[in-house]
């Protein structure tokens, strides 16, 4: 499973962060990018779907990889 953000959608909440900072980090500005290359790490799959339904934006999504 990988993650991605789109960083044009991206607004800076950080409550992908706030959720899953195993899985994204955040700029200066607050705009998520991934950790990993987006690789979600056995054992967080859930904490990346929270990370995907609790984006305002939809900026962030699973992609299959």
């Amino acid at each position: 499973m990988k993650i991605r953000v789109d960083r044009v959608k991206c607004e800076g909440h950080s409550r992908c962060y706030a959720l899953a900072p195993e899985l994204v980090d955040v700029d200066d500005l607050g705009n998520a990018f991934e950790l990993n290359d987006g690789i979600v790490p056995v054992g967080l799959e859930e904490r990346a779907q929270l990370m995907v339904d609790n984006c305002p934006e939809y900026a962030v999504e699973i992609v299959e990889g």
